[in-house]
């Protein structure tokens, strides 16, 4: 696909995250077979480690929704080519449980295959996630 196309679906995907939709509307951006990444401490978050498949982007949704509160997102640039986009940022999440802040900046490089995401992968400050997640 076109570097405008994949602009377009990392953008549109931006948009469900942060509008509210539900995990089936957020997954249905994906392929079947998603290659879910967040490398970093595994155990800590249940969304944080290596996964295949849609489900993986629905239980992050839905877990992410319960389990902590986002402060404040600020994308800074989202870069596409005709294979994939890098979303490039900042956020500020509060995790419940144990009232700590998770402050980070981040990449998200998605891989499309056609019209969907085939690949999500997240590049944050998993030593800042972990301290945050454990009580």
């Amino acid at each position: 696909m076109s570097s405008q196309k994949n602009l377009h679906l990392a953008q549109q995907f931006l948009e469900k995250m942060g509008s509210g939709a539900s995990a089936d509307e957020i997954a249905a951006l994906c392929t079947p077979d998603l290659d879910w990444n967040i490398p970093g401490d595994t155990g800590v978050l249940p969304w944080v480690g290596h996964q295949t498949g849609r489900q993986a982007i629905s239980d992050f949704v839905r877990d992410t929704q319960a389990m902590i509160e986002r402060v404040s997102l600020d994308i800074k640039d989202i870069l596409a080519n005709d294979n994939r986009a890098v979303i490039l940022g900042h956020l500020q999440s509060r995790i419940n449980a144990t009232g700590k802040l998770i402050d980070t900046t981040f990449a998200i490089v998605l891989t499309f295959s056609g019209t969907q995401i085939a690949s999500f992968l997240m590049l944050e400050d998993s030593f800042a996630v972990s301290i945050a997640a454990r009580h």
